[in-house]
């Protein structure tokens, strides 16, 4: 063995040492929910394409949810939650993540600063906000092994036609495992789930300000969402300005200054262009509109200039001519 064999070198390699157990740290009943994305990929028309799982595990019963959606920003992730605790039944005491942008921004003298959408969310569902120590996902590992569990044994083969089949699927899966007995727990999540006692959910209308999204209507009466162009009725004229859009069960619902406007249904597949039946009801054509609206010019006939002698000028003005 030359001079840098295993023998030589090996003083100079750090010691190999072993980690302190971790304790794992189980929590009551309805104490404690956790959450997190994972990001997936699938293949369409020899195309990589990529979609977010949001998860979510009850801390005590370990009961697992998923949902995937195209975006993982504020108003998405806050639909997902919406999801998971109509799926739970009801409300945790507080919810534990990541230090995501969406939920947590910075710690200010020591204080925690809170996005102030999902501030505002928590804060009036009576759920506490709670994200993981820097530098430890552990923290949180009931939610880390679901989404390994949903990335190696639910999402690899998967095959959906879209969107909404795909949740179909994942929420059959869901069901399915939460009837088997859990490896760590010795218990079926179920069963445990029956000793959670959440708070009750608030009534529909609680739900109603959350998860909402400004939209600007292009002017000819569309908007984009989810990466699907959605026609609105042309009255009232929306045209240019911004309304809301509030989804609630593959529902979409428009707002303008306070009025609901339109409730149409969301469609699963991106890049589609969903045209309203009133979009273009008593609006003029396009040609007319040009012709109405186009700034006109006028060519008119020269003057017809008569030539005179200048004699006639001259005994106009009295002037004797020479002769």
């Amino acid at each position: 063995m030359g001079p840098f064999g295993g023998e030589y070198v090996r003083p100079f390699r750090p010691r190999n040492v072993g980690h302190q157990p971790v304790m794992r740290y189980e929590t009551k009943p309805g104490e404690q929910m956790q959450y997190d994305w994972g990001e997936v990929h699938y293949e369409q028309k020899g195309k990589d394409h990529k979609l977010y799982g949001f998860t979510a595990v009850p801390g005590y019963s370990r009961m697992r949810f998923v949902t995937f959606v195209k975006r993982c920003d504020t108003p998405t992730m806050i639909r997902c939650m919406m999801a998971a605790f109509e799926y739970f039944g009801g409300l945790p005491k507080a919810a534990l993540t990541d230090r995501m942008k969406s939920v947590f921004l910075e710690m200010e003298d020591d204080v925690p600063k809170w996005n102030p959408l999902f501030a505002d969310f928590m804060a009036s569902l009576g759920v506490a906000p709670r994200v993981c120590k820097p530098d430890k996902p552990q923290t949180k590992g009931k939610v880390e092994r679901s989404v390994g569990i949903i990335k190696n044994g639910f999402w690899p083969g998967v095959h959906f036609t879209d969107i909404d089949d795909l949740n179909r699927q994942a929420n059959r899966w869901c069901d399915r495992l939460n009837q088997k007995v859990h490896r760590t727990t010795r218990t079926v999540p179920m069963d445990l789930w029956a000793e959670e006692g959440l708070t009750p959910l608030p009534k529909d209308d609680a739900w109603e300000r959350f998860g909402t999204e400004d939209r600007r209507v292009s002017w000819d009466g569309f908007i984009s969402y989810d990466g699907v162009l959605y026609g609105l009725p042309s009255n009232p004229p929306v045209a240019g300005a911004v309304v809301l859009v509030r989804e609630r069960q593959r529902e979409l619902r428009i707002f303008h200054q306070g009025s609901l406007i339109a409730t149409l249904q969301k469609q699963p597949r991106s890049q589609e262009i969903v045209i309203h039946p009133d979009q273009f009801r008593d609006v003029a054509p396009t040609p007319s509109l040009r012709h109405t609206t186009k700034p006109l010019g006028h060519q008119v006939e020269a003057p017809t200039v008569t030539v005179r002698d200048l004699a006639e000028y001259d005994q106009l003005f009295a002037v004797e001519v020479a002769q």
